[in-house]
């Protein structure tokens, strides 16, 4: 008996596991959706659901970006104007981060208001002044390491970009 469950668990699991896949199939101006690989006279793209977000590749060519970070880690090299395209972007990110945290702390803060209230403890109550440092002393932690972060960033890009009028410099010396 176990043994069954076991043998139906795997199939049910098995056929879960497929189930995130999708194959779109064209063909001229028709297009079909199947859970099974495309005949070979099709198009195919292959449309995977994972973690709330979709991504439609195209099977057919097996070609994948070069992915920044896997370049580094095989000791390949990235060009300093994608490097600096990359530190940019990881800054802004971080900005808006820090951005939605305070979006955070001024819910958490009327959350903590509405509780008082209806609590009917007054302002300078002291656990409601705790629960207020406490919610403060966190939010700030987080922007803090974000911003150490954004400091290190900015420092490596005007790293880069002085390394780069450097060359520059050298080769219009060298290239008149």
């Amino acid at each position: 008996m176990g043994k069954l469950l076991l043998v139906i668990a795997t199939m049910m699991l098995s056929g879960l596991a497929q189930a995130n896949s999708i194959y779109k199939c064209i063909k001229d101006d028709k297009i079909v959706f199947s859970q099974t690989a495309c005949p070979k006279d099709f198009r195919q793209h292959e449309i995977k659901y994972q973690l709330g977000i979709t991504t439609e590749t195209d099977s057919d060519k097996r070609k994948a970006p070069d992915d920044p970070l896997q370049a580094l880690l095989n000791k390949r090299t990235i060009s300093k104007e994608k490097l600096l395209q990359l530190i940019g972007s990881e800054i802004y990110r971080l900005n808006q981060e820090n951005s939605y945290y305070d979006i955070l702390r001024a819910s958490e803060q009327q959350k903590l208001d509405r509780k008082r209230y209806w609590q009917k403890q007054d302002e300078n109550d002291p656990e409601f002044v705790k629960q207020v440092t406490e919610m403060n002393q966190y939010f700030d932690e987080l922007q803090q390491l974000n911003q150490h972060s954004i400091d290190l960033l900015k420092q490596h890009q005007s790293k880069i970009e002085a390394e780069s009028a450097d060359e520059s410099e050298t080769y219009k010396t060298k290239n008149p």
